[in-house]
This record gives C-alpha cells, structure tokens and sequence, in this order.
C-alpha cells in the first residue's frame, strides 16, 4: 500500500518552489498481511497548496511492536494498518496503538496517528466491521479510514495528505501552548530621571562676588601717585 503511494507518477505534476520544502515523517506499522510493503522512500507532494517533503518507513514486524527505537523517534506521524479480511492483523493495531500511545505522551508535540482499514475490495471476506475499526480509533482518539490500496489511489495519497495536515495542526497546538518567560533582568533607567550631570569646571566669580585685587607700580621712587590696576580675582595677565 504504502508502495503504491511513493511509486513514480506521470499525472498531477506540480511545480515546487526552489527553497527546500517542510519535511513529514510517517512510519507505517502493521502486521504482514495487512497490505504493507517492506520500503523506504520518500515523495514530494502539494498539501494545501504547501510543498512537502513525506517521507515513508514500510517496517516489516511480523508480530506486533519490537524493536521500536528505531522508528519511534524518527516518525512526525504513524500509519497503522490492518486487512479488513484479517481479524488477527486488526488485534496487532491495538498492540502497536498502545506502544506508540506510551511513547508520544511524554512529548511536548504529541506525534500523529491515524488507523487505516485495507483491502475494502475485499468486502465479501471481511472480518473487522467499520464499526470495530470506529471504535478502536475513538479509543485512541486518532482519525480512521478505510481503503482499497490495489484500486484507488487517490484515497491513499488522500491518508497520507491527512496525516501531513494532522502532523501540521499538532505543530500549531504545541506552539500555541508553549509557556511564557518572563525576563528577570533589571529594568532599564530613564536618562529622564536621572541626576543633572556636575561640570567638571569651577566656575568663574561674578563681578558682585569678586574681590579687588591692587597691583601697585614698581616705581616706589617715584613722588606721583602710583597708579593702581583693578582686576578680577580668578583672572591672569600675560
């Protein structure tokens, strides 16, 4: 199934934009039989008129979870798939919606889940209701389809435009929700409010302040009247 969406088309060619588009990690994860092919690719597609980057993991479990390191830190969003005409495949979702559950609790942006029914060409065989599937999902609270991945398309390529939307609105929640922090640093001192700046200078003494100072003539011989030189105090003469 997951093949079928990243395989080479000729149809819906778009032209992406010369940055670097967003990039959307899904993993699918399922038991064998349930549709799955054991891949990893990647695929360019408009989502919103927004250009991305999908990037598939096809994991190849046989029996439910094990050894899930290596995709649950890597995945912005899970494909989880079982085969309307398999009851037991449809018991491996609940195991593998448990493991990845636990794992996205502790995140600050929870990773996107979506539980996928296949092979609905296969209705006259089938042994999962929608109902079952419904169910299951409300549970978990994730989205659930249900698709026939050999006949339609469209609405394969339609779950995996889904699951880039949900991964983009969780995006959105986490920010929305990030805590404030409030700056402790010093507030910043109005230059208005600050005291007047000193002069570095003394100032000069004004006339009605200033003391007289008398400067006789050298001439002590002389039988006139020595003439006097007033100056203000604070003054030199060169």
């Amino acid at each position: 199934m997951a093949l079928m969406f990243g395989k080479a088309r000729t149809c819906n060619i778009v032209t992406v934009p010369e940055h670097e588009p967003a990039e959307c990690n899904v993993v699918v994860l399922g038991a064998l039989g349930s549709g799955k092919s054991e891949d990893t690719y990647s695929s360019e597609e408009i989502v919103d008129q927004q250009p991305v980057l999908v990037k598939v993991m096809d994991t190849a479990d046989q029996d439910g979870p094990v050894n899930c390191e290596r995709y649950l830190g890597w995945a912005s969003a899970f494909l989880i798939v079982y085969s309307i005409d398999n009851r037991y495949s449809f018991e491996v979702c609940q195991q593998y919606l448990e493991t990845v559950t636990l794992y996205t609790k502790g995140l600050q942006s929870e990773a996107s889940i979506i539980l996928l029914g296949n092979k609905v060409d296969m209705e006259r065989y089938r042994q999962v209701s929608k109902s079952d599937g419904a169910s299951l999902a409300a549970r978990f609270s994730c989205l659930f389809f249900e698709v026939s991945a050999c006949l339609d398309f469209s609405s394969v390529q339609h779950v995996f435009h889904e699951a880039v939307r949900e991964v983009r609105r969780e995006v959105e929640r986490s920010l929305s929700v990030r805590p404030l922090f409030i700056s402790e640093d010093r507030p910043t001192i109005s230059l208005s409010a600050a005291p007047p700046l000193l002069p570095c200078y003394k100032e000069l003494p004004t006339p009605a302040t200033a003391k007289l100072v008398t400067v006789k003539s050298s001439r002590a011989q002389s039988k006139r009247r020595a003439p006097t030189l007033t100056l203000l105090k604070g003054f030199k003469i060169f």
